[in-house]
């Protein structure tokens, strides 16, 4: 395994949904057009997808942030341990780069499922732990159990569900905010506060809501493509520079929906 310090680009490839020889394609276009961070979980069912993506690629595997997620019921300590050997069999490679705690419930336990991800680590099958869907409470018990520290909390966050206690909460104790369904399932689109600022930097809605999450210290966001076009384009927004009063025009929305309650 690389000694090489782990970085999140700003844009990673979210693959929740990509699957069979389309999710392959799309994973080997999306790191053809040069994205370095593939998201998965064993939920998605597509672990073997992504991995022949990688494999097929021809971009080192050193070169990629490889992260998959525990689901609920396999977090159980020796769970942990057997089916994250069965994720890196799927997705052909000998260590995950980041591995996360799915969700907080089911067979979650704290002391027990942490200490199977610390142990892990320690045995050089992953290199970096993080959660997912956490409170703030769960966040710092988990980084207060943790032998490694706490490196990335992937939450869901667009305009029309965001929680700027979780980014304050990464930005003090310096881990990753990843942000999924940038998007909102496609809604950001009708949000006229969106539009008026795609419009004045002449773009769309979908690059104006990546454009807001990486532009926040320590956030990165992982929108899901599957087309060329999308996949370029949604690399393409972190160049986007949006200034405070865009800012404060995404922030003004008020309606709020989230996507994937617990």
């Amino acid at each position: 395994m690389s000694d090489r310090e782990t970085t999140l680009p700003a844009v990673g490839l979210g693959t929740m949904g990509l699957d069979g020889e389309p999710g392959v394609e799309s994973v080997h276009t999306a790191l053809d057009v040069g994205y370095r961070h593939l998201d998965t979980a064993q939920i998605y069912d597509n672990e073997e997808v992504v991995g022949r993506g990688l494999a097929e690629s021809g971009v080192s595997r050193e070169d990629v942030v490889v992260a998959t997620k525990v689901w609920a019921d396999k977090l159980g300590y020796d769970d942990v341990l057997s089916s994250t050997t069965e994720s890196l069999e799927r997705l052909q490679i000998d260590y995950a780069d980041l591995l996360y705690v799915h969700r907080p419930i089911d067979a979650y336990d704290p002391e027990r499922t942490l200490a199977a991800f610390d142990e892990l680590v320690d045995a050089g099958r992953v290199r970096h732990v993080g959660v997912s869907n956490f409170s703030l409470s769960e966040l710092d018990e988990a980084r207060d159990l943790l032998g490694a520290p706490l490196f990335a909390h992937q939450t869901e966050l667009h305009p029309l569900f965001y929680e700027p206690e979780l980014v304050s909460h990464a930005q003090e104790h310096g881990y990753h905010l990843v942000a999924y369904s940038p998007l909102a399932a496609g809604k950001v689109f009708d949000l006229p506060e969106l539009t008026e600022v795609a419009e004045k930097h002449d773009t769309d809605e979908a690059s104006v809501s990546i454009a807001w999450l990486a532009g926040k210290e320590n956030v990165v966001t992982i929108p899901k493509a599957s087309g060329e076009d999308h996949i370029r384009a949604n690399l393409a927004a972190a160049d986007l520079e949006l200034d405070d009063e865009d800012v404060a025009k995404i922030e003004s929305v008020e309606r709020e929906e989230e996507l994937f309650p617990e």
